[in-house]
């Protein structure tokens, strides 16, 4: 007879939900930015063929994260019954990212495009049903304010695996190298946290709108013009920051070719993202996210043309600081703005949020290649293609300035000022 497992701590569930993040994040997403001059400088890829390999794994995460959202319709809409396991999901999720990443390492070029989409579809489940999982059982637990925890998990598998490509860079090593090595990573961080992630620990769906605070008051619900907007400004964002997401080591080589510092800038942003995470949610559950999405996005316009200012060792370190900051931040503010507006259907408009901030990051490497294709030099390409994200970031933040400006919150409420006919729709 088996003695079942002990309910695990809350700090257990916390930290299980941060190495999680940081493999389908910092691993099954972003282990790809850091290798990528390896893979150039080999010749195994081109700078188009990176951009596709980029948008693959971006496409992958979108379909993964709408078929997540989704999949409570999906199954009412054919007239199935499923009780969906979150944790065993999760545990499935890493393994898989896990093996997508060792398989990197193999001369499969004509499966890579295959290989990252799939991590994209991986890194999605992971992250939707950690993130549920994780913040329900500390909610059951009286803990949820622990859940920022979980957040800071992109940042640190960014930051682990910029460290690790740093080193891989000064020894000389192939990128192959690089992705066995981050693949055994994965596979030692999956199982670390793999008792904690038991089928019997609890079953939960992923919450669209899962943020670890109080669920917002009833509110009049917003019409289709403001959601519209709002949609609109959160899928800028996608665009705004993927180009210097994906290109940032080589664009930092073409400007520094000399600098024994390039690889650092990498883990550098990943700790912003870790700070940016801990500092989001600290804040007041009370303020204006609109406005606080404005600065996030003035913030990162600010990273992303730093170094086009300043293409120097400060620029670029500036740059990736204020881009990482408001990463998970956006999320984390937009969730909420979500809930407020439409707390009876806030799956529903996250899935549109995530589908439009998902069609901007997949937009963004093309555009990206297809500039530096077309320009006197690659750095011109590059600073244009940024130039572009920097306006967007900044239309982004105007966007939300105006929708705070249109419909004002009543003071000490929650919901949306009961205006006029714009609220129809």
């Amino acid at each position: 007879m088996s003695v079942p497992s002990p309910s695990p701590r809350p700090i257990a569930i916390a930290l299980a939900g941060l190495v999680a993040l940081a493999v389908a994040m910092g691993i099954g997403r972003f282990a790809f930015t850091p290798l990528l001059p390896l893979m150039l400088a080999e010749r195994s890829l081109t700078l188009a063929g990176a951009s596709l390999l980029a948008s693959a794994n971006y496409l992958g995460y979108l379909l993964g994260a709408l078929a997540c959202t989704f999949q409570p319709w999906l199954w009412r809409r054919f007239g199935w019954s499923a009780v969906v396991n979150g944790p065993r999901l999760v545990r499935i999720g890493l393994a898989v990212t896990a093996l997508l990443t060792l398989a990197m390492a193999a001369d499969w070029t004509a499966a890579w495009t295959l290989l990252r989409f799939a991590a994209g579809v991986a890194s999605a489940v992971v992250f939707l049903y950690t993130s549920g999982w994780c913040l329900e059982q500390l909610a059951r637990r009286g803990v949820p304010s622990m859940g920022a925890l979980i957040f800071v998990g992109p940042g640190a598998g960014i930051v682990a695996s910029g460290l690790a490509a740093t080193v891989l860079v000064q020894w000389g090593a192939l990128a192959a190298v690089g992705w066995f090595t981050f693949g055994v990573l994965a596979v030692v961080l999956t199982a670390l946290v793999w008792r904690v992630f038991h089928v019997r620990n609890g079953i939960a769906a992923p919450v669209a709108g899962t943020s670890g605070v109080a669920a917002a008051p009833p509110a009049l619900p917003a019409g289709g013009i403001e959601m519209g907007l709002l949609a609109t400004a959160y899928g800028l964002a996608g665009i705004g920051y993927i180009i210097t997401a994906t290109f940032l080591p080589v664009i930092a080589r073409q400007a520094l070719p000399e600098s024994h510092w390039l690889d650092l800038f990498w883990p550098l942003f990943g700790a912003g993202v870790m700070v940016g995470a801990l500092g989001a949610s600290r804040l007041p559950p009370s303020g204006d996210m609109r406005v606080r999405l404005a600065i996030c996005y003035a913030m990162q316009a600010a990273g992303v043309c730093a170094g086009l200012v300043s293409p120097t060792l400060a620029g670029f370190a500036i740059g990736s600081l204020l881009l990482g900051l408001p990463f998970t931040a956006i999320t984390f503010f937009g969730l909420q703005e979500v809930r407020r507006l439409r707390p009876q259907q806030a799956t529903s408009f996250m899935g549109l949020l995530t589908m439009v901030y998902g069609a901007g990051q997949i937009a963004g490497p093309p555009l990206a290649a297809w500039l530096v294709a077309r320009s006197a030099t690659p750095a011109a390409g590059f600073n244009l293609s940024l130039w572009i994200a920097t306006a967007l970031l900044v239309f982004g933040a105007l966007l939300y300035l105006a929708l705070a400006r249109r419909f004002p919150m009543l003071r000490g409420l929650s919901g949306p000022r009961p205006a006029a006919p714009a609220r129809r729709g």
